[in-house]
């Protein structure tokens, strides 16, 4: 399948936080800039930040999520 409009990643910034690669994405959508940010571990990659306004906000988002991630299971806050 062909997409008429594909969108193509532009990684802005990069950086390791904890042994996780996290890249933030720029795209606009409506004329808004949006961020997003992928992140990648030994395992895998995941959509860390789907979309948020802000570079600021999607590096904090960015790093609450590998923190969730690495608190002991049974520790208040973990996902597991």
């Amino acid at each position: 399948m062909l997409f008429a409009d594909p969108d193509y990643p532009h990684v802005v910034l990069s950086f390791t936080y904890r042994g996780f690669y996290l890249e933030l994405d720029q795209s606009t959508e409506n004329g808004l800039l949006m961020y997003a940010v992928w992140a990648t571990h030994d395992r895998g990659c995941a959509v860390a930040v789907p979309g948020v306004v802000s570079r600021t906000e999607a590096i904090y988002k960015a790093k609450r999520w590998v923190d969730r991630r690495l608190k002991p299971p049974g520790k208040v806050g973990s996902k597991l």
